[in-house]
Parts: structure tokens; C-alpha cells; sequence
């Protein structure tokens, strides 16, 4: 950086000193000080996988899109069915680039007639990543119609519950939730505070995400961190959870240059959308659903204890086949794991490679992901 250049503003979050009050370990993360730990990576991994753990993920865009034609306007960045979605009902999406790259992944649900943001039945609430909100609501902005409104919902805080215990510990502030079913939300409300939580989350356990105003988080994350089941839990945790759980994450495993169909993320293309087209790039998309697509996203487990972190080459003999784009040492497993992108020909369950740590190749093999099951509560299960 130079002289005459300004240090990049990190901004806090509206749990910032209760975090600090918890005994959090704060570092800078998508423009925010977020909390890294609080009794250490290891522990708060494994007491989320068996009881239930509440992060802080405030620093994610929240948005809600209303106005007539709104759902379609919607389809012309995602290649999602966003018009046949039931009130209540969520979905996985992304935000494609006008070439079909991956601009960010989200979840966009549409609202009911009773919801606490007060907008219409028939508008949607849309939550983005952290780092990329910012251009996320620049591209929407010029792309929805003058007659769809966009509102950046910074007035709201955002928790995660999630876990085994997740629903034993919030039914008993907010008698109900416990009938949602996985990607299914609604308006509730905990100690009086109007919240709007989806049964939904990053972990690859059972839980929910709670929207409430900021004002009201701390009285909200108190209220929850009282529960039995219930300790804070952070952003170290969270990776190495959604790492098991084989969940990618954007700036990492997605972004611009990589396509949905090489993500490993086609069940984001409803059927209807395969057959009528109409989002950006989906020709090549398409292409790449109908063919397969030159490189894939795979998951990998490596022999030893040495973990591969972002970057690493990964090698058939002596040929470089692709790269790592996330990897540690999985807490539940005790074995390193990591995902990467690799040439689609490499991408055979049980195919032997190499990667290059510092120097050293460690012997890795294709593996099924989620390297952990998922334990999403689903209706009927």
C-alpha cells in the first residue's frame, strides 16, 4: 500500500462487544471483525456436530426483492425455478455473469403474507456472502426493472443455530419452529423480538437462521447462549464444518471462472429452466450439463496428517492436473481432507493423485463428498 492510500475500514458487527464479552479471538474478515474462535477450533467443531453451536453471520447481505414481475425478473440471473416457488419454500441458487460464471451463491425464499419486513406476499428475501454483497447489489440493481424494488436489509442481524440440538434449544423461545422442515422459514418471535428463521444453515447439520433486528441481536444471542445445548462458535469452526459437509465456498472453491456444472452444483438448474434457458451463459451450460464440462470439483482424503491447504497443485505422475481450493485436517474424521478442481477425466471416484505440500508429494484419493453425512431434518425422515 502506499503513503497517500487509505487503510481499508474494517467495520464492526452489531455483536462486536458481545463476542468480545464471550472471550472471542476477533480478526478481520470480509470487511468486518468477526470472531475466529472462542475456546478453540477443535472443541467448538465437535460441540456443534453433537449438540448445538450459534455463529455470527451478520456480515451476510440480506435483501428482499418485491414488485410486479419480480420472481421473473429474478430468472434472468439465476437458473433457478424462482417463479414456482411456494410461499415459505427456499432455494439454492447462484448469480451467474453474463459468460455463466459463478458471481455468488445464495439462497433466495419466497415470502409469505406475514413476514417482519413487511413487504408484500409474492417478494422474495435474499441472503448473499459477506464479500461479495456489495457487488451482488450492484449487478441486481442493473438488471431488475425500474418496477422491482431492491432493499439492502442492513438493519437486520443474522445468526446461525446449528447442530443435533439446534430445535430443542430455540422451540423453547420460539414454540413452532420445530414444524419447519429443512428450507422452509417463517415468521416467529423469540423474547418478544420479531424474527425470521429458515430451517437451513452451512454446517451440514439440522438448524436454522435467524434474521432479527439489530438492535435486538444481543438480547437474542443471550437469550439462545443460556440454553443448555448452546455455546458461541466461530468462523474457524464454520469452515472446517462446511468442509466435511462438502459445501463450497465462494472466493474459494466458486467464483467468476468456474461454471455451475463444474462446481458440482447442476441440481441448481431447475428442469424447467434446462428445458426454456433464459439465465446468463446458459447455452455453455447447458452444453457443459448435456456433455459434461472439461473440469470438475472434487472432494479428496490424503494420507497421513499433513492437511493441503488452498493452492496446492495436484499431480497424476508427473502431470499437474488441478489445484486445491479448500483443505484441512477434519476434526470428525482425524484424517486431512480437501476439495479441489481437477480435469473431468481425474475426477473418478477412488482415482489415486498427489499433492505438493512444501516440497513433498502426500498420496490423496477421489472421495465421495459430504466427507461427513448430512443431517438436514427433512419431512417424512
Amino acid at each position: 500500500m502506499s503513503e497517500d492510500e487509505a487503510p481499508e475500514t474494517i467495520e464492526t458487527l452489531p455483536l462486536d462487544g458481545w463476542h468480545r464479552g464471550q472471550g472471542a479471538r476477533m480478526v478481520p474478515f470480509a470487511g468486518y471483525h468477526m470472531p475466529i474462535q472462542y475456546e478453540g477450533i477443535i472443541a467448538e467443531h465437535l460441540w456443534t456436530r453433537e449438540s448445538a453451536g450459534l455463529f455470527d453471520v451478520s456480515h451476510m447481505g440480506q435483501l428482499t426483492i418485491s414488485g410486479e414481475g419480480a420472481a421473473s425478473a429474478l430468472e434472468a440471473s439465476l437458473p433457478g425455478d424462482i417463479e414456482g416457488l411456494a410461499p415459505g419454500r427456499m432455494r439454492y441458487s447462484v448469480l451467474l455473469g453474463d459468460e455463466g460464471g459463478i458471481l455468488d451463491d445464495l439462497i433466495v425464499t419466497r415470502l409469505p403474507s406475514a413476514n417482519p419486513f413487511e413487504e408484500a406476499e409474492g417478494g422474495f428475501y435474499m441472503v448473499v456472502n459477506g464479500a461479495t454483497k456489495w457487488d451482488d447489489i450492484a449487478t441486481l440493481h442493473e438488471r431488475l426493472p425500474e418496477e422491482v424494488t431492491l432493499n439492502h436489509r442492513d438493519e437486520q442481524a443474522l445468526l446461525a443455530l446449528q447442530g443435533p440440538k439446534a430445535v430443542d434449544a430455540l422451540a423453547r423461545l420460539a414454540p413452532g419452529v420445530a414444524a419447519l422442515s429443512f428450507m422452509e422459514a417463517g415468521a416467529f418471535t423469540i423474547d418478544g423480538v420479531p424474527a425470521w428463521v429458515s430451517r437451513s444453515g452451512y454446517t451440514g447439520e439440522d438448524g436454522f437462521e435467524i434474521s432479527i433486528p439489530a438492535d435486538a441481536a444481543e438480547a437474542v444471542a443471550a437469550a439462545l447462549a443460556a440454553q443448555p445445548e448452546v455455546k458461541p462458535i466461530g468462523l474457524g469452526a464454520r469452515d472446517s464444518l462446511r468442509l466435511e459437509a462438502g459445501l463450497p465456498l465462494y472466493g474459494h472453491d466458486l467464483d467468476e471462472r468456474v461454471d455451475p456444472i463444474s462446481a458440482g452444483l447442476g441440481f441448481a438448474i431447475s428442469k424447467r429452466r434446462r428445458s426454456e434457458g433464459g439465465f446468463p451463459g446458459a447455452d455453455k451450460t447447458l452444453g457443459f450439463l448435456t456433455d459434461g464440462p472439461p473440469a470438475r470439483r472434487i472432494g479428496l482424503t490424503i494420507e497421513g496428517r499433513q492437511p493441503a491447504r488452498e493452492g496446492a497443485q495436484i499431480y497424476d505422475g508427473d502431470k499437474v492436473v488441478g489445484t486445491i481450493t479448500s483443505g484441512g485436517f477434519s476434526p470428525s474424521l482425524q484424517v486431512p481432507i480437501a476439495m479441489g478442481m481437477v480435469s473431468a477425466g481425474r475426477a473418478v471416484l477412488g482415482t489415486a493423485l498427489e499433492i505438493e505440500v512444501r516440497g513433498r508429494r502426500l498420496a490423496a484419493t477421489v472421495a465421495a463428498m459430504p466427507f461427513v453425512p448430512h443431517r438436514y431434518h427433512r419431512k417424512g425422515a
